[in-house]
């Protein structure tokens, strides 16, 4: 298992093709709502590689200040209950201390909140609706 952080192609591609699969075909999230103007050649992805050729997770790279903005985290099906969702999540978190963060911030889907929960998040918000998905604010410090 390898998890590549960076915007080369190859590893957007596969970023992209994760969350096609998990968001758009499995969930039925508007492609439109799902890729959105953060994704850019620019963007840092984080992607969990089971072995060289198959990707199976990734969490998109965003810091305003000092606050990691983890999100679009996805799992393939075939891949869940692995942990590789929590690896990216991390590798995550990880970068972004490297790069002075000290807080994370999610919109978990309320049915993820459990997950983020064990990693050390709290809920720091009411329910609200992101892309028609009720969701939560979570916050993390990172240290």
């Amino acid at each position: 298992m390898e998890v590549v952080i960076g915007n080369q192609k190859w590893n957007r591609a596969a970023a992209l093709a994760i969350r096609q699969a998990v968001f758009v075909t499995e969930r039925k999230i508007a492609r439109e709502d799902e890729f959105d103007q953060k994704d850019t050649d620019e963007t840092i992805y984080a992607v969990a590689y089971e072995d060289k050729f198959h990707p199976v997770a990734t969490a998109r790279y965003e810091k305003i200040k000092q606050t990691v903005r983890p999100g679009r985290i996805a799992t393939l099906k075939v891949a869940r209950r692995k942990g590789y969702g929590a690896i990216v999540l991390r590798a995550i978190e990880d970068y972004g201390m490297a790069q002075g963060a000290t807080k994370s911030l999610i919109h978990g889907e309320i049915d993820a909140i459990p997950f983020y929960e064990q990693l050390g998040y709290k809920v720091v918000s009411k329910v609200f609706f992101e892309d028609d998905v009720p969701a939560k604010v979570l916050e993390k410090q990172l240290s």
